[in-house]
């Protein structure tokens, strides 16, 4: 029961519903933990995996982010606007802040690679927290090698070996591997949520909804181990009665 409970993400710096459900599942931690009054909620831990939902976008778009929606997806400009409002008002019910007119549409590959570098440098959420709110909040460019370098070092990490690696895409394969797992469970869209390698949740759920994951995962931990004591001290009986018959057994 002392083993973390794993949640890997996959999901995308350009992705305005993965900024949203990542705040929520943060706060379905927090749920989780806060109502295991008698201790029996265990430790979370979350890792993030690369997803592009749109590789073939240049490093520097011509446009506006309605602009892009209104190519990508084929829709007029006005129902593009209302989608942007929509999910401006969603992330502010969860406190982020997100200014579409600033922002500053871009291919995402080498964010990908700085957030892989991160994670083995230790500071992979970190990294995944500066670069969401740079790109929705800050109308910062996410996409060129020393834009990416620069954010990298606000989180501590090494300006110029940052550099390196980029310009080396010394993370491009592990990248990839990421996006080959996501076709391999037969992920469409992001964020998705795979919990203990056993469970999906996918978009941008309620922070209850991951509370509650969290909760039955934790039951099922508790009611596996109970039956392994079970099982397990049978098992001892048996075995001792067995040296005992043959004459055979620990010291006493």
């Amino acid at each position: 029961m002392s083993d973390a409970i794993k949640i890997d993400v996959w999901s995308d710096v350009a992705c305005p519903w993965c900024y949203v459900g990542k705040r929520k599942l943060e706060n379905g931690i927090v749920e989780y933990t806060a109502a295991s009054a008698d201790g029996s909620a265990v430790p979370v831990q979350v890792e993030y995996h690369s997803f592009e939902l749109s590789p073939e976008t240049p490093v520097d778009f011509d446009g506006s982010e309605t602009d892009f929606l209104a190519q990508h997806k084929g829709l007029p400009p006005e129902q593009t606007a209302q989608m942007l409002e929509r999910i401006t008002g969603i992330a502010e019910s969860v406190g982020l802040h997100y200014d579409f007119d600033a922002l500053k549409h871009t291919n995402t590959v080498k964010a990908h690679q700085v957030i892989h570098y991160a994670k083995a440098h230790g500071l992979q959420l970190e990294m995944k927290e500066r670069l969401l709110k740079a790109y929705f909040e800050e109308g910062k460019h996410v996409g060129r090698d020393d834009d990416l370098a620069d954010l990298a070092a606000e989180v501590g990490l090494d300006r110029d070996d940052v550099l390196r690696s980029l310009q080396a895409d010394e993370f491009l394969d592990a990248v990839r591997a990421d996006q080959a797992q996501a076709i391999e469970y037969g992920i469409q869209g992001v964020p998705f949520f795979v919990f203990d390698n056993k469970y999906g949740v996918s978009g941008a759920q309620d922070a209850a909804t991951f509370a509650q994951v969290l909760t039955q995962i934790t039951g099922e931990r508790a009611a596996e181990a109970a039956a392994d004591a079970v099982f397990g001290a049978d098992a001892d009986a048996d075995a001792d009665a067995a040296a005992d018959a043959a004459g055979v057994g620990e010291a006493r």
